[in-house]
């Protein structure tokens, strides 16, 4: 059984995003859009205080194609 995904707030998982190679597209408001320039992925962080919900960080990882465990190799 792989381990539960930790707590993450949304600067350390913008931090997790930029070395997997994704790179800030735009910001509005309080949610940036991140964009990797050889997969064309696109995902959306809500840069909001306090931690990013399980099923959000979820998502987030479904939409720029990264597991569970390439998350907790990048934090």
């Amino acid at each position: 059984m792989p381990p539960r995904l930790p707590n993450v707030t949304a600067k350390e998982l913008v931090r997790a995003l930029e070395k997997a190679g994704f790179v800030l597209q735009r910001q509005k408001g309080s949610h940036a859009t991140f964009r990797h320039p050889e997969t064309k992925r696109t995902t959306v962080v809500p840069l909001h205080s306090g931690d990013v919900k399980r099923p959000l960080l979820k998502m987030i990882l479904l939409q720029a194609g990264l597991t569970e465990e390439e998350l907790l190799k990048l934090l």
